[in-house]
């Protein structure tokens, strides 16, 4: 499915109700789960609230679909070459607005603690993205970007490659500011208070 290409000369406003489509970028081997280059896929187990993921027959990714109808994707192709996953989600669920969809990922230039909502943009260097926007041949898409960088003690520190760190296990501290953002998320996309009100 090919997606018309949409320029905006503003950004639009997020419209959490408009969001159909929640992918969530991770590598789905079992050793990568607790790392911080999965914190997409953690951030999903929050927002699902208790639905189950499960495999559409032999789809590229695990779907839970929520009360508010919003659909929740973990695709099941490896972060680099997630694209092909998110693709076929928004055609099996026959999702034609690209501004509908939301990324969530992590983010090496961002501190732990922090997170950014942003559409348009470009990849950055992150290769999951870069798969999406490529597969879809077009970057209209919202994203919520979750830090996952230590803070530097030292101004002068030189700053750790982002694969030197992405793929270690979430130290305790972290994964305590990590599930802050998550719940930030959340109550950015309105489903706490939907939960609540059904």
């Amino acid at each position: 499915m090919r997606y018309a290409i949409i320029v905006r000369k503003v950004t639009p406003k997020f419209n959490p109700e408009a969001i159909t489509l929640i992918v969530g970028l991770g590598n789905p081997d079992e050793q990568y789960r607790h790392t911080y280059h999965n914190v997409g896929w953690q951030a999903l187990d929050t927002l699902a609230g208790g639905a189950a993921f499960e495999q559409p027959g032999r789809a590229p990714f695990a779907a839970a679909v929520l009360r508010t109808g919003a659909v929740l994707v973990k695709p099941l192709t490896g972060m680099n070459v997630s694209g092909s996953a998110v693709r076929h989600a928004l055609r099996h669920f026959s999702i034609k607005d690209i501004g509908t969809l939301l990324v969530i990922h992590d983010d090496a230039d961002l501190p732990v603690g922090s997170w950014k909502l942003q559409c348009g943009r470009g990849a950055a260097g992150h290769h999951g993205v870069a798969s999406i926007i490529n597969a879809l041949e077009n970057r209209s898409f919202w994203r919520a970007r979750i830090g996952i960088r230590a803070e530097s003690k030292s101004t002068r520190a030189r700053r750790p490659r982002a694969g030197a760190f992405v793929l270690a296990p979430i130290n305790r501290a972290d994964a305590a500011m990590l599930r802050s953002v998550f719940s930030d998320i959340e109550h950015s996309l309105s489903l706490s208070a939907a939960r609540r009100s059904r």
